[in-house]
């Protein structure tokens, strides 16, 4: 089963933190999720992506800050009071990456059975298709099912490994949430 296989990942009924960006709601399943904090301050970090936000300090790491709205090609996150951090932790092979994505608000977390989850559309989304990986039907309205993996590549995650490696950032100047 070496290909990415979304329909074993979506066997019975799953759980997903749902959240708001740029209009719309989005998923990522529970089990990537470590906690939800609200917005701080962030230390922007020279050239990076620019969906990059920069860096937190949480509890002494060093955690790199994605905007999603950003990376999905649309306009940057202006922060508001319910904007929040999701704090995520992406598996890679052997190795575990924590990072945070910045959302315009946390909504809650739904069990959606996968009778309910219809598979990312063709065509016609406002972010690639890959990074679908359903569509789920909650309440009669439908919420996008992010493959959080996908989202954040090998290739980003190799650039975010590489920012907490960097022995020049100080990270006694992030500041503490």
């Amino acid at each position: 089963m070496g290909q990415h296989d979304t329909t074993a990942n979506l066997a019975g009924s799953q759980q997903f933190l749902t959240f708001s960006l740029s209009g719309e709601m989005f998923g990522v399943g529970i089990l990537t999720v470590k906690e939800i904090i609200e917005y701080g301050s962030v230390t922007e970090i020279p050239m990076v992506p620019a969906f990059i936000c920069g860096v937190i300090n949480l509890r002494g790491a060093v955690v790199p800050v994605i905007d999603l709205a950003a990376r999905f090609g649309n306009t940057p996150t202006i922060p508001s009071r319910r904007t929040c951090i999701i704090i995520l932790e992406i598996r890679h092979e052997d190795s575990c990456q924590t990072l945070g994505v910045l959302v315009d608000s946390v909504s809650a977390v739904l069990d959606i059975p996968s009778s309910e989850i219809e598979p990312p559309p063709a065509f016609g989304a406002r972010i690639r298709a890959d990074f679908i990986v359903g569509m789920g039907k909650v309440d009669g309205h439908f919420v996008i099912l992010l493959d959080i993996e996908r989202v954040l590549s090998v290739d980003e995650i190799a650039t975010l490994a590489s920012l907490g490696e960097h022995d020049n950032i100080d990270t006694t100047s992030v500041s503490t949430l």
